[in-house]
């Protein structure tokens, strides 16, 4: 399976706002759990259950926040675009 990455091949002159900063960070943290919840499905131990019932808490957790900072981020476009 293949990851889009989250950052740009040329880092944009400007300087990134802090909720664009908080987007990126939380992206790569929900790529991070994508992978590691992909690697637990590919072992099977005696105590798989747990293991996946983990990454499933720690994954919804990852795009909780990214839907999170997402939102941020557009309120904070929103109320520049009205200034």
């Amino acid at each position: 399976m293949m990851f889009v990455s989250t950052k740009p091949k040329n880092p944009p002159t400007r300087q990134l706002s802090r909720a664009e900063q908080e987007t990126e960070t939380a992206a790569e943290r929900l790529n991070t759990q994508i992978e590691a919840a992909l690697a637990a499905v590919a072992v099977q131990t005696d105590d798989g259950t747990g293991d996946l019932e983990a990454c499933a808490d720690r994954l919804e957790r990852a795009a909780r926040d990214l839907s999170v900072a997402l939102r941020e981020l557009a309120q904070q476009r929103g109320a520049a675009r009205e200034t």
